[in-house]
């Protein structure tokens, strides 16, 4: 069992079966106190099914998840305590006032006192509409008016499945600022599913990818993006380029784009030595440009497909 008090949420190798088929199996990540952690993933991935297990909102066929050092299966009270989530769209009354939503929830939990309310509408910069009825709000409102909710119990961690869908660019950068200001001025954890990939780049820290049922990375967003560089070179003959790129050890990927293109991935800090290797092959090289891998480029490269949300698994 883990020890480190920085760790908020600790997942160890969680599997979820259903029959016979393995929806979720052996994953395994940690969220830091104070981080913004992306959890991606496409269609049918099993990203959806691993949220609904950190919320209990589905028992796990194995493995483990542990809030503030505490067993969600073991001591679920004492973990889920410290969970603030939305799950898919708030749940909000849409003939009551932004206040009254509040004075709603805040009857379900314990102890939380009337200036909370107050506190929570401040931190979401709700203020001056919270008097006004929901139904009157903008989707982006809402959304605060939801995160507001999620935070009425001082939660170490805030769980959020796709809070972006919906907004428009304004809604989803004042979001994105909003999430970033509360992990930063609170030091409270934000586990955030999102298929808007530059969004998650803007925003997290760290993400973790997971296909087919199982994490293929968890890394750093800046270390991410400075693993290997997209490489573009104007060759003649081409054929022979990409065939002598692809016999370079650091080559991970060449492929023949256009009669003249190759595409080749490889670390920025090896062009001019492959440069070198071209010549040495009688191979004309008229262009090379290097192109940073964007957090959609390692996502694909790492699934094989587009980043569209599971709405079932």
């Amino acid at each position: 069992m883990k020890t480190n008090h920085n760790i908020v949420l600790s997942v160890e190798d969680l599997g979820k079966k259903i029959g016979k088929r393995d929806i979720v199996h052996h994953i395994s990540f940690d969220v830091k106190e104070g981080e913004i952690f992306g959890f991606l993933g496409p269609n049918g991935a099993g990203k959806t099914t691993t949220i609904r297990m950190l919320v209990g909102l589905i028992k796990p066929t194995s493995g483990t998840v542990r809030i503030c050092g505490h067993s969600l299966s073991a001591d679920f009270m004492n973990a889920i305590r410290h969970v603030g989530c939305i799950v898919e769209n708030p749940e909000l009354y849409p003939y009551l006032s932004g206040r009254e939503n509040l004075e709603q929830f805040a009857r379900m939990l314990p102890d939380i006192p009337s200036e909370r309310i107050d506190e929570v509408v401040d931190l979401v910069e709700l203020t001056p509409r919270i008097d006004d009825l929901v139904k009157t709000y903008s989707l982006g409102m809402r959304q605060r008016l939801g995160i507001a909710q999620a935070l009425l119990g001082n939660p170490k961690l805030l769980i959020l499945d796709e809070p972006t869908n919906g907004l428009d660019p304004a809604g989803i950068r004042e979001l994105r600022n909003f999430i970033r200001r509360l992990a930063k001025e609170k030091g409270i954890s934000v586990f955030i599913s999102s298929h808007i990939l530059h969004e998650v780049q803007l925003m997290c820290d760290r993400v973790a990818i997971i296909n087919q049922g199982t994490i293929v990375q968890t890394a750093a967003v800046q270390d991410l993006m400075q693993q290997e560089t997209l490489v573009e070179w104007d060759l003649k003959p081409a054929t022979d380029g990409r065939d002598r790129l692809g016999q370079l050890p650091y080559v991970s990927r060449v492929e023949l784009r256009e009669p003249s293109k190759v595409i080749a991935q490889m670390p920025r800090d090896k062009i001019a030595e492959a440069n070198a290797h071209l010549a040495g092959g009688d191979i004309q090289v008229s262009g090379i440009r290097a192109h940073h891998p964007t957090l959609e480029d390692i996502f694909l490269e790492l699934t094989g497909g587009p980043a569209h949300d599971e709405t079932h698994l």
